[in-house]
C-alpha cells in the first residue's frame, strides 16, 4: 500500500511525549481516482512510529476505503498533545482506561519433537546442543546449564507468513512492522457449527476490520494433531480475501490448517493477502475464549532475514469484564 519515499525526520528531545505525525500524502484507489494531502497532521502511538502505520492512521482518520497506494512525503514526527485523531492512540487509550484489567490468553500450540503440523513437512527435533551434565565441566561447582537445539521448518505449530512466503519481492520476516504483528485491535469472525466450510464476504461484511486483525474461529482446532484436522477444513475465498484488503484489514488468522482450500493449488487467500502486505496466522487455537471485539491480538515470530515462514507465541489481551 506504501510507498518509500523518505525516512521519517524525527524531531524530539523528549521521547515520553504525545506525538504527531505531519506528511504530504497522494493516495490512489483501486476503483480509480486519487486524492491528495499537504501538510496533514495525525496523532501518533510514539516517536519510532514507521511510515506503515501513519499511512494507516491517515486513512483512519478519513475513513478511507478501497485505498490501493499511499505515497508519504516530507514526513516528520514531533512532540505534541493528541487531538483525538479518528481512529488514532488517544482513542485506543480511552478505550482502555475504560476496562483496566486484561487477562491474556494463549492462541497458540505448543512446539514438541517429533510432531506433525502438516503432512508431508518433517517434525521439528529438539535435542540439547550443550547438556546440564556437560555443562558442569565449564561452570563453577553446583553451576549448570543447558543449551537446546531445535531443527525445524519455518511452518511448524502456529506460525505466521510473511509476504516472502509466497513472492519473491515480499517483506520476508525481518522486514514486517512491529505495528502489524502486536498489540492489534481484534475482531473475531465466528463460523463454528454453521456447517460452512467457505468463509465468504457475506460473514464479513458487517464488521469493520480497518486496521484490525481478523481472526477466523472456526472451530477446526479442535480435530488438531488428527487425521481429521485437515479433512474439509475451513477456509477463506479469495472474493472474501480481497474484501479484507479493500476494507483495510491489517492481519488475517485462522484456527484451522490452511488459510486456503488445500484442494486449490492456486492458493488465492494468500496471493491475495500477502500480495497486499497482509500477514497470515494460521494453527490459531482458544478463539472461544476471545470476545468478538475489543482483544488485542499479538503473533510475533523471530526477525529472520531470507525467510517467509515462523512459529509464533500467539496470544490475545482479552479486557476482563467481571472486576
Amino acid at each position: 500500500m506504501r510507498d518509500h519515499h523518505n525516512e521519517a525526520v524525527v524531531d524530539d528531545e523528549a521521547g515520553e511525549l504525545p506525538h504527531r505525525a505531519e506528511f504530504d500524502a497522494e493516495v490512489t484507489f483501486s476503483n480509480g481516482g486519487g486524492l491528495s494531502a499537504r501538510g496533514f497532521r495525525v496523532d501518533v502511538p510514539h516517536r519510532q512510529v514507521d511510515e506503515d502505520e501513519i499511512a494507516r492512521l491517515f486513512l483512519a482518520s478519513l475513513g478511507l476505503l478501497m485505498a490501493d497506494e499511499v505515497r508519504l512525503r516530507n514526513v516528520r514526527v514531533f512532540p505534541e498533545a493528541h487531538k483525538g485523531t479518528r481512529g488514532g492512540p488517544s482513542s485506543q487509550e480511552s478505550d482502555r482506561a475504560e476496562q483496566a484489567d486484561w487477562r491474556l490468553v494463549e492462541l497458540s500450540h505448543p512446539v514438541r519433537d517429533g510432531m506433525v503440523t502438516y503432512p508431508g513437512l518433517p517434525g521439528p527435533t529438539v535435542v540439547p546442543h550443550l547438556s546440564r551434565e556437560a555443562s558442569r565441566a565449564t561452570y563453577a561447582p553446583g553451576t549448570e546449564f543447558v543449551i537446546d537445539q531445535i531443527t525445524m521448518v519455518g511452518n511448524t505449530g502456529t506460525y505466521l507468513d510473511s509476504p516472502w512466503h509466497r513472492f519473491a519481492g515480499g517483506k520476508d520476516l525481518a522486514g514486517l512492522p512491529l505495528s502489524s504483528l502486536a498489540d492489534l485491535p481484534t475482531v473475531v469472525v465466528r463460523t463454528v457449527g454453521s456447517g460452512r466450510r467457505a468463509v465468504d464476504v457475506g460473514t464479513l461484511a458487517a464488521l469493520d476490520v480497518s486496521g484490525r486483525a481478523v481472526l477466523l474461529h472456526t472451530g477446526q482446532d479442535r480435530a488438531w494433531g488428527t487425521t481429521s484436522y485437515l479433512q474439509d477444513a475451513p477456509f477463506l475465498t479469495e472474493a472474501a480475501s480481497r474484501h479484507l484488503v479493500d476494507q483495510g484489514a491489517r492481519l488475517v488468522g485462522i484456527d484451522a490448517g490452511n488459510i486456503d482450500d488445500i484442494d486449490d493449488l492456486s492458493r488465492p487467500a494468500h496471493t491475495v493477502l500477502l500480495g497486499a502486505g497482509i500477514p497470515v496466522v494460521e494453527h490459531l487455537t482458544g478463539l472461544d475464549q476471545v470476545p468478538p471485539t475489543g482483544a488485542r491480538f499479538t503473533a510475533a515470530p523471530v526477525a529472520v532475514v531470507g525467510m517467509g515462514t515462523f512459529p509464533v507465541r500467539a496470544f490475545a489481551a482479552v479486557p476482563d469484564l467481571a472486576r
